[in-house]
């Protein structure tokens, strides 16, 4: 009876703490909870080292926006910052002057003016843009990737990166921890000893002790003399080409973007070479990382960085507000569908309200519980009017959002609650319709290969089937 009662007091609090620290996120304590159920003591250990809220890491918080604040002046007096919704082009921003404030308050990035862009669809294009870009680099190149593969086109990378750090070009490379753990040490010696500059983001096992290992880093940047730009969802990997039977055919948008918007990808990059290396960077570097540019182009763009080091979750509150004046049309592709409960919300009233609602999600996943967790949202949202297409060419990992003739986004993010408040993420929100336009008949051509999903067959799957669905829904916010 003893043994019981201590039993029960270490129970109660380990559930105390978990309610006492994740009350400001219901769904997120309620699958903590439901683990420490399951396995009581591993349960709670696990949390700790897992689910420690990175955001009370003043110091890290600090280290992440100390660069900003310093080259502020910097990119203040070469960048064309739209500061008025009636200096967008056209007059689609007239009557949003909500949205327009929303997108301006976001975070660090406003909405720039003087940009050239380029949408890159699938990998071969887009690994043929950046070697190419990569081959003028004569100052600085900055690579960031989650995953970095040791293969045929990372080696091709790599070369390039070796041969620009012979001639004296600063070359800079992130990769995350444990998107990037298969990279051999033999691959990794190769950068060091040509004189590239390589840092791990949050190793695994510094990760753990540390207390962060939930916390991943799932940008893909590459920055060419602080001129040239690239963002979105495409990483360096074979896989990427289709290479891999076992995935088939990969589907991924990407995005090349001169200009203004160059500054903050800059921006965003140093914030995490600071991170992962320590490095502090001088004032006198900041004319040749962000060296002037002639304003060759008009469109607007903003890029958007969101991750736990940031005091707003911008990217998820750009796609709330967004949603919630569509009129016509949103158009989503996202490889992981497990959308927060306002953004849910917001999906589902804009389809009840008559918005065309189009979703593209994969056939097939590359997790098992998260397309389980996925298909749980689905079928109420059918039920409102949403439209779900299934990929069935091969795996699709795009991460577009299009709404109206408003904006466009381009990125780094899924739509998922890890995305959203978890990894350091980062987004190119697109404003010129010729952008919209060309991702719109992406999209549409996409449809193609999907097979849309009928809600009377839906509704016909096994219980099993359904309660996989449901428990893999409890599970949603740690995924």
């Amino acid at each position: 009876m003893f043994w019981l009662v201590i039993i029960l007091l270490v129970f109660t609090f380990q559930a105390a703490t978990i309610l006492l620290l994740e009350f400001r996120n219901p769904a997120k304590a309620v699958a903590w909870l439901f683990i420490l159920f399951c396995v009581p003591l591993i349960g709670f250990v696990v949390y700790y080292f897992v689910a420690q809220d990175y955001n009370k890491r003043k110091k890290v918080r600090k280290g992440g926006s100390r660069i900003f604040r310093e080259i502020r002046e910097t990119i203040w007096e070469q960048t064309h910052i739209i500061e008025h919704a009636d200096q967008m082009s056209g007059s689609r921003y007239n009557h949003q002057h909500r949205l327009f404030n929303l997108l301006s308050h976001l975070s660090e990035s406003p909405i720039t003016g003087c940009n050239r862009s380029q949408v890159l669809t699938n990998g071969k294009e887009t690994f043929e843009a950046m070697l190419r870009a990569m081959e003028q680099a004569e100052h600085h190149l900055h690579v960031e990737f989650y995953i970095f593969r040791d293969d045929v086109i990372s080696t091709k990378f790599q070369d390039v990166m070796i041969r620009k750090a012979k001639k004296g070009v600063k070359v800079r490379l992130i990769c995350d921890g444990l998107g990037s753990h298969k990279m051999s040490w033999s691959f990794i010696r190769k950068f060091q000893d040509a004189g590239v500059e390589f840092h791990y983001f949050l190793p695994p096992l510094i990760a753990t002790i540390d207390r962060r290992v939930n916390y991943r880093n799932h940008r893909k940047i590459v920055v060419v003399d602080g001129r040239i730009g690239f963002v979105g969802g495409i990483n360096i990997g074979d896989d990427y080409l289709g290479q891999y039977p076992e995935v088939g055919f990969w589907r991924d948008t990407h995005v090349q973007i001169e200009g203004d918007a160059v500054y903050f990808l800059q921006n965003t990059f140093l914030n995490d070479w600071k991170l992962a290396s320590g490095e502090q960077i001088t004032e006198p570097q900041l004319t040749e990382l962000f060296p002037p540019h002639i304003c060759s182009g008009k469109e607007r763009i903003q890029i958007l960085a969101s991750g736990p080091d940031q005091d707003w979750d911008a990217i998820q509150e750009m796609c709330f507000g967004a949603i919630s004046v569509a009129c016509e049309r949103i158009y989503i592709t996202t490889p992981y569908f497990i959308p927060d409960p306002a953004l849910y919300e917001a999906i589902k009233t804009a389809a009840v309200s008559g918005v065309d609602v189009k979703i593209i999600i994969p056939y097939q996943s590359d997790s098992r519980l998260v397309h389980l967790a996925s298909m749980s949202y689905v079928e109420e949202l059918l039920r409102a009017g949403v439209k779900f297409y299934q990929y069935r060419k091969g795996f699709v990992h795009a991460k577009i959002l299009i709404v109206d003739d408003l904006l466009a986004t381009v990125g780094t993010a899924n739509m998922d609650m890890r995305s959203f408040f978890c990894n350091f993420e980062l987004t190119a929100v697109l404003f010129e319709i010729s952008s919209m336009e060309r991702l719109t008949e992406d999209f549409e051509r996409d449809l193609n290969d999907c097979s849309q999903i009928d809600v009377k067959v839906f509704r016909q799957r096994s219980r099993w089937q359904k309660g996989a669905e449901m428990l893999s829904r409890m599970l949603s916010p740690l995924l």
